[in-house]
């Protein structure tokens, strides 16, 4: 048995233990698996499966597989298949020799309809898709039979050939299972298990133009495949029974379970990957990787890092209830991580210079700044500090209001890792607008530690105007505005946030940025955590792409103040 967890274990590990203790695992162990779809780009809630799936098998010493569920040919590309792998080896995870297709089932798939029209358990129907729903019933009330579901076997194969040859058009026939109509679940009221596509498939191309239907494909995929526990969420509990009505089709070997958890619901987020191609599609974001979509390849290219989706996915737990988790928790895990291992750089966004009157010109100091207060490994760089720098512009106020402790005119501030300078004068254009701060610095202050001890409550950070790197900053916030996207007016698109991207061009920051390369974690301090760009910096034109935001005590100030 594998050593006791701190944690306390949740509903699978418990199942998991009790079948290993009592006997009903295999001589290898637990087999799970994780079986996307490759009909679009994983998102965030996929994220908890794969690490529910994988840190079992890994947990008690089993394997998992990666399957992917290739059922829809239509929907399905390779390029969906790579983006798949890559976001799951990006969280740290690796299913070695075990990468499955359920196309690579399609032969024996084709076996076991046959078999079951030879049982009289599977029948060729010739109703449209708006008849059979009609058929079908209610939740209240029973369906009715279809007028085929007594065709003979011998018709039931000739047309089933006929389909396979490719001799009926789309929508003409389909092959469904002879369950019950009467049944209180929907899901067995005779299901469909194959259906007529011309369409090219990624992987066994124009082989075939029928294709089983999911439920169909799923659970029999996990039988041959060995899995012990076939793990899903809840939206699937009530397809339990067609589950296991497949799984205990004569001449199948291994019979698995499917265990259901909840999902992962976050408030802002759409988790429907046919309503985020539309936002694709439609050039509502820039592709499946746009910082702001809620997939794992939009997060990764935000600067999210897999150690804090782990932490986050592990805080959430694993539970058999329906929730809406807010959107915040997510930030909270994601800037807990960030502040242990981002590197501190200074960067202004909105940048006014300031001039010290009586610093020598043409002097350079390079002052030692530390690269992480959190990691003493982190090391330390030289920042270049000179007569010309460039601070915010929200950091000077010309008529200061009260409880403002930046840079105003009289006002002596903390320049970090630098002086003290006091503000004697500014300079405007025609327009009103300032143009230049001036100042000047207290010698002795180098530091921020002076002779007599003095204090300062407001510090500012800065670059030299000569020894910056100007670069393009996006400034990413939420894709929606409303918790429950589209509640209010039955239209996710109503809710969309104007203000999700805002480009600042121009933006300043220390020559230490012209080294950073993707992968990297950063914070420009007081600004937020950013990273490169991974599809849009080159060395000759940085991009930085706003991660979070940091916790700021003076913007929540402004705010209550209405500034």
């Amino acid at each position: 048995m594998p050593e006791v967890s701190e944690r306390p274990l949740n509903f699978i590990e418990k199942i998991i233990e009790d079948d290993l203790k009592n006997g009903r695992v295999p001589e290898g162990g637990i087999v799970t698996r994780f079986p996307p779809e490759p009909n679009g780009y994983l998102h965030i809630g996929h994220i908890k499966s794969i690490c529910l799936n994988f840190s079992l098998a890994e947990k008690y010493h089993g394997r998992c597989h990666l399957r992917l569920d290739d059922t829809n040919p239509a929907k399905e590309e390779n390029e969906y298949i790579d983006a798949i792998k890559d976001d799951i080896r990006w969280l740290g995870f690796d299913w070695g020799e075990h990468e499955y297709y359920a196309s690579d089932y399609y032969d024996q798939l084709y076996e076991i309809a046959v078999r079951l029209i030879r049982e009289g358990k599977a029948y060729v129907d010739s109703l449209s898709a708006e008849q059979m729903k009609e058929y079908r019933g209610t939740l209240t009330e029973p369906g009715r039979n279809s007028p085929d579901r007594d065709r003979s076997i011998e018709e039931n194969l000739r047309l089933f050939e006929e389909m396979r040859q490719g001799l009926h058009p789309e929508g003409s026939y389909t092959l469904r299972a002879k369950i019950d109509m009467a049944s209180p679940n929907m899901n067995l009221r005779d299901p469909a298990l194959y259906r007529i596509k011309f369409a090219t498939h990624p992987r066994t191309g124009d082989k075939w133009c029928i294709y089983p239907m999911y439920d169909f494909t799923h659970p029999i995929s996990d039988a041959i495949e060995g899995i012990t526990h076939s793990i899903c969420t809840l939206e699937f509990e009530d397809h339990r029974p067609a589950y296991d009505w497949a799984t205990s089709i004569d001449g199948i070997e291994h019979t698995p379970h499917q265990y259901e958890f909840a999902r992962l619901n976050i408030t802002y987020c759409l988790m429907s990957k046919r309503k985020l191609l539309y936002l694709v599609n439609n050039g509502l974001v820039s592709g499946w990787d746009d910082p702001r979509m809620p997939t794992v390849a939009g997060i990764r290219r935000r600067g999210y890092s897999p150690q804090a989706m782990k932490d986050f996915v592990s805080r959430v737990g694993v539970a058999k209830v329906e929730g809406v988790l807010d959107f915040s928790l997510m930030e909270f895990c994601v800037r807990e991580d960030l502040n242990r291992r981002a590197r501190r750089l200074m960067a202004v966004l909105d940048p006014v210079e300031v001039v010290i009157d009586n610093y020598p010109e043409g002097q350079v100091e390079y002052f030692e700044a530390e690269n992480n207060p959190e990691d003493a490994d982190a090391g330390t760089r030289k920042v270049a500090f000179s007569k010309h720098i460039l601070i915010e512009r929200e950091d000077f106020m010309e008529v200061p209001v009260k409880g403002y402790h930046r840079l105003y005119i009289g006002n002596e501030v903390r320049l970090k890792y630098a002086y003290y300078i006091t503000a004697t004068g500014i300079e405007k254009d025609d327009d009103g607008n300032i143009t230049l701060i001036h100042a000047t610095y207290d010698p002795l202050s180098r530091g921020g530690q002076t002779p007599d001890g003095r204090k300062v409550r407001g510090t500012s950070h800065w670059v030299s105007k000569d020894h910056c790197i100007k670069a393009e900053v996006r400034q990413y916030d939420k894709l929606f505005s409303s918790e429950n996207p589209g509640q209010a007016t039955g239209n996710y698109l109503d809710d969309l946030n104007p203000d999700s991207l805002v480009v600042i061009n121009g933006a300043c920051i220390e020559q230490e940025a012209a080294n950073a390369k993707v992968g990297d974690y950063l914070q420009f301090i007081r600004n937020g955590y950013y990273c490169v760009d991974s599809r849009d910096s080159r060395p000759d034109r940085m991009v930085f792409n706003r991660t979070v935001t940091l916790k700021d005590s003076w913007a929540k100030q402004k705010a209550r103040m209405g500034l």
